[in-house]
């Protein structure tokens, strides 16, 4: 059953979404409401020190002070064998995110955890933290990625070899892998070129921003098996992560996602979670932790910084000859940056006969990295889209022209080789092209240096694995289980698919997120991969329920199957002589025709589609202060097909403003020992509604054949454009060319003053 060539009647509408009105009430439980009987509460010491060698840690202290019912440090961790593995969209060392979650020899960023405390309550596991000794040998920090790959720089992981070099070299190295995408003759398409542009591009380590810190609420019990109460983007991944870094066997865990207060990425891993489920062990008591702000900025994962050189090459006809690139991306800690994404989708929107992109995955004694939203591209986009910007201008062709004459589209080949299906680039450049926007003059600011920019995004979406169980209820409602955590509305999406299959309304879905022990495997919410994948798992078996109740109705009327129709929640019978029944007549009559029904299905679908957009900001700058203001911004992306187009908007919005805050704010900042300075909301400064204007939207629609209802992801593709939209828009309005993250407005007004300073 093809949907895509039907009109759909709940696929395409806005239905309020099934868990609003929890969250609305407060009745909706988030990891840090789980409360048991007789819990302890447990806090993290934390290393004052960038890189530091731990020479002793005494615990007799903390150990002796009332109420304190656990001290662990990283003695009390299994020691793992070296070895990654795939884990959904992260490839994971077991090992190094052990030494991650608790520091052994080492500390090797300011905030890596050195112990924990359990006791009775939050206060005086606090007060034992500070009753803790720890003697470090305090050990020179490296904190530029450039640095750290000289041969000269300090090392921190000495075992650490680089992979992906032709030669193979047994020297202690911060360089933790390389990889190389190259085709046709590059010297033969810069020769070829009438216009070259080459420049170079900072960014820094920036953090996903979700407004709930992590958590963990985890009790074992006396016969071995454990459950973990969590804020989890992937509580599949909490348990395999816990069952490898505990050596438990994994079926003794059981991991319940509570509701997630924001992930983007950064709740894809763990850091609380086994320490909570050791310092259960050790009391026999539930243990509660959360973290502090702080310590989320501190200890958690942000985003890689990264430093990028960018040279490409174009004809006077306005066509891209040749594009070279050049980039190392910061791991923080232990090895694991999104370098290879980052390498995968900077050139992606365009078709280049000539290209190599070499990228360096570096450690440092930063944060070790995790996931944010298209992570790795919206730093390769920075770099990317600003040269095409320029190339554009010193060729005289418009911004958008240049970028559809060299375009992506069905059959081009990706910088990694394979050729992208049907996709819908060229469509996002040419609905920015005819948008009101885009064709509006530019306002007039009194005062202020105006400008507008644009700049395109790709990112190119997951499948994975996924489970998904549509049962029947007897008054002809039907229930969704799926194990996929919601952070965008997905319950929602879900719901419409069952929906549409079974010809009801989405109010009358019920849908559920449950728990690693009631539904099969699914893979972590990340990778725009929910509404394409458990999507899929729900379409499927919602068709599954759908063949069940032809056959339950084909008991009923003593025929066959196959001479059952199931049309718009209605069963008929091609011979006549059988009045239709609804599905609500159908469903109070299972238990005599055969049953319950309750479709099932489980997936590991490999057409996804790849999401492109393009964006377009008017800006106004203070030319005293620096200071950028958003004056209107524009979004078009191809969606594939909005299953709820408000919650497609919402991404899309959220994606931009997190753009923004990136472009113009966000970043962590060190001092020159390695130590945040900025570990709280007040200093890492987040956009707020005061800074953003109504972001607007526009859905092109081109299906994805690889999906019966022509779904790609949409969640991650709207953060890729906005910094080199606004970088572009900064150009339009001071002249000035910015190349490094962010554009804050210290910088901005140090151009504007060394341009006006500048002979003319």
């Amino acid at each position: 059953m093809e949907l895509q060539e039907h009109k759909f009647k709940v696929i395409g509408t806005r239905p309020i979404r099934h868990d609003g009105v929890d969250k609305v009430t407060g009745r909706a439980k988030y990891g840090a409401d789980i409360s048991l009987p007789g819990m302890l509460h447990a806090k993290v010491l934390r290393s004052p020190h960038a890189h530091a060698r731990i020479k002793s840690i005494d615990v007799s202290a903390a150990l002796a002070l009332p109420g304190v019912k656990a001290v662990i440090t990283g003695k009390d961790l299994p020691e793992l064998p070296p070895g990654s593995q795939q884990m959904g969209e992260l490839v994971v060392n077991p090992r190094y995110l052990s030494m991650n979650i608790m520091a052994r020899d080492k500390v090797l960023y300011d905030g890596h955890a050195v112990a924990a405390v359990a006791a009775t309550s939050p206060h005086i596991a606090e007060e034992a933290l500070k009753l803790i000794k720890v003697e470090y040998e305090i050990l020179p920090p490296v904190l530029d990625v450039r640095k750290a790959m000289q041969d000269d720089a300090p090392i921190l992981l000495p075992e650490l070899r680089t992979s992906g070099t032709p030669e193979k070299s047994d020297k202690p190295t911060n360089i933790a892998s390389q990889v190389r995408f190259a085709r046709g003759d590059l010297e033969a398409g810069f020769r070829a070129a009438d216009v070259i542009v080459e420049r170079e591009f900072t960014t820094s380590m920036v953090h996903q921003g979700y407004i709930e810190p992590h958590n963990a609420v985890a009790q074992y019990n006396a016969d071995g098996h454990g459950t973990i109460w969590v804020s989890t983007q992937g509580p599949f991944s909490v348990r395999e992560l816990c069952s490898h870094i505990l050596q438990m066997p994994l079926g003794n865990i059981k991991v319940v996602p509570a509701e997630i207060g924001g992930g983007f990425g950064g709740k894809t891993t763990v850091y609380l979670e086994p320490l909570a489920l050791l310092l259960a062990k050790k009391t026999g008591r539930p243990v509660k932790m959360v973290m502090s702000r702080a310590e989320v900025l501190r200890a958690t994962g942000p985003t890689s910084g990264s430093y990028i050189r960018c040279k490409m090459g174009a004809t006077k006809e306005g066509k891209i000859t040749a594009a070279q690139v050049w980039m190392a991306y910061e791991a923080g800690a232990f090895p694991g940056s999104p370098v290879g994404a980052g390498c995968m989708t900077i050139l992606a929107p365009y078709a280049l006969e000539n290209l190599q992109i070499d990228g360096f995955d570096v450690v440092l004694n930063k944060p070790k990295t995790c996931a944010y939203r298209a992570p790795g591209a919206t730093n390769a986009a920075f770099a990317a889209e600003t040269v095409i910007d320029e190339l554009a201008e010193k060729l005289g062709i418009d911004p958008l022209e240049f970028r559809r004459r060299n375009g992506a589209k069905e059959g081009t080949a990706q910088p990694a080789g394979p050729q992208f299906r049907r996709i819908g680039y060229i469509e996002t450049v040419e609905a920015i092209m005819n948008s009101e926007h885009y064709r509006s003059p530019l306002p007039h600011v009194p005062g202020k240096l105006v400008g507008r920019g644009v700049a395109s995004g790709f990112w190119f979406n997951a499948g994975f694995q996924s489970t998904a169980i549509v049962s029947i209820n007897s008054d002809g409602t039907a229930n969704v289980v799926t194990g996929s955590p919601d952070i965008g509305g997905t319950r929602a999406a879900c719901a419409m698919i069952a929906a549409e299959v079974l010809g009801l309304k989405a109010e009358e879905v019920n849908p559920v997120v449950t728990d690693t022990e009631s539904i099969g495997h699914t893979d972590v919410t990340g990778g725009s991969r929910v509404t394409f994948a458990t999507g899929y798992a729900v379409y499927e078996a919602a068709q599954d329920a759908v063949r069940q109740l032809k056959e339950r109705a084909a008991t009923i009327w003593k025929v066959k199957p196959e001479d059952v129709v199931y049309q718009d929640g209605v069963v008929s019978c091609v011979n006549n002589g059988h009045e239709p029944m609804t599905l609500k007549q159908l469903a109070g009559r299972l238990a005599r025709a055969g049953g319950p029904v309750t479709g099932r299905a489980a997936v590991n679908p490999r057409g996804v589609g790849p999401g492109f957009a393009t964006h377009v900001v008017d800006i106004a700058v203070d030319p005293e202060t620096g200071k950028v203001d958003i004056l209107r911004y524009t979004a078009a992306q191809d969606v594939g097909k909005a299953v709820h187009p408000s919650y497609v908007e919402g991404q899309i919005q959220g994606g931009v403003a997190q753009g923004i805050g990136w472009a113009l704010n966000e970043e962590y900042y060190y001092d020159e020992n390695g130590i945040m300075r900025n570990t709280g909301f007040l200093d890492y400064r987040i956009p707020t509604c005061l800074d953003l204007p109504m972001i607007e939207t526009i859905l092109v629609e081109v299906p994805n054949p690889g999906h019966p209802l022509g779904i790609r992801g949409v969640g991650e593709v709207p953060i890729v454009p906005p910094p080199a939209a606004i970088a572009n828009a900064l150009y339009r309005a001071i002249g000035v060319r910015m190349t490094e993250l962010p554009m804050s407005p210290a910088k901005v007004a140090k151009a504007v003053l060394e341009k006006n300073k500048a002979p003319q």
